[in-house]
């Protein structure tokens, strides 16, 4: 069954909590995996920064609130480390899904080490190379996004390339806020496809390079919601650059594939595992 021709999800009066001592990301994504699952809608309210007993009891008190509301239990993803805390959290009348407590537990067991129940340990990663070294990624992904400078591109991990609107610019900086690449990125323009093929600063990187392409149809969406009624969103170019991008890439013998239906992440996940930057393990 296609995207546009699923049925509505049903309405759901699902509170979900994602309760956390730190910004709350960890259980949020966790969570926004487990959720995903289900075609239902769920409200969604992230407590971060829950690192004193009073905190926890506010929280709990706003867990309740909407099981008052809702007629049922809300659901809680956790990731509070100090067990009091989490303890507090458990007194409220919700469906508890502990990260730490179903993860940790098990693991000192077979490693046969404590942990350190330290609050915020996983982002406290400021002064790391793997943060800094995620910063300048971003930075290059930046500088060379659209194709705005050849420079230094023998430092790229990645180079993408595609028409305009293909998903390379979110592509580049999930991959670098994510993983610490520097992706670089160009857009296949009319004058690529009249010469027929990639220009010469981008020859010499052949195996960093990484296509993207979409359908047509989607692409027109796209570029219209940029630019409503341009040449440069109709579907008669739209078609004419996708087709000439897609024999620019099968001629050159560069790996890519579409966007139409995929998420960043599972573009991100495709090139790196076609890529695989030497530097790195994934």
């Amino acid at each position: 069954m296609s995207i546009e021709s699923r049925p509505p999800m049903p309405a759901s009066s699902h509170t979900v909590f994602f309760v956390s001592d730190g910004t709350g990301i960890t259980a949020e994504t966790f969570g926004h995996a487990v959720l995903s699952q289900f075609d239902m809608r769920f409200r969604q309210i992230r407590l971060p920064f829950i690192d004193t007993i009073d905190k926890a009891h506010d929280a709990a008190r706003k867990i309740n609130e909407a099981f008052a509301a809702d007629g049922q239990r809300p659901i809680v993803f956790s990731t509070l480390v100090k067990p009091d805390l989490s303890a507090v959290i458990r007194t409220a009348s919700g469906m508890h899904m502990d990260l730490i407590q179903t993860f940790v537990a098990p693991l000192e067991q077979e490693l046969g080490v404590k942990s350190t129940h330290t609050i915020g340990r996983s982002h406290n990663i400021v002064d790391s190379q793997e943060y800094k070294a995620r910063i300048e990624a971003i930075n290059f992904s930046l500088a060379h996004d659209d194709g705005q400078s050849h420079k230094n591109l023998a430092s790229a991990d990645i180079i993408l390339v595609g028409v305009s609107r293909s998903g390379k610019t979110p592509t580049s900086l999930y991959l670098a806020m994510q993983y610490g690449i520097k992706a670089a990125n160009y857009p296949l323009i009319p004058d690529d496809f009249e010469r027929g093929k990639l220009p010469s600063s981008l020859q010499v990187f052949r195996d960093k390079i990484f296509g993207l392409s979409i359908t047509p149809e989607r692409l027109s969406e796209i570029r219209h919601e940029r630019r409503a009624g341009s040449k440069y969103a109709s579907i008669e170019n739209c078609r004419y650059e996708v087709n000439e991008a897609e024999l620019m890439m099968k001629r050159e013998g560069i790996r890519w594939l579409s966007s139409t239906t995929k998420s960043i992440e599972e573009i991100a996940t495709t090139v790196l595992q076609e890529i695989k930057p030497n530097r790195r393990d994934y």
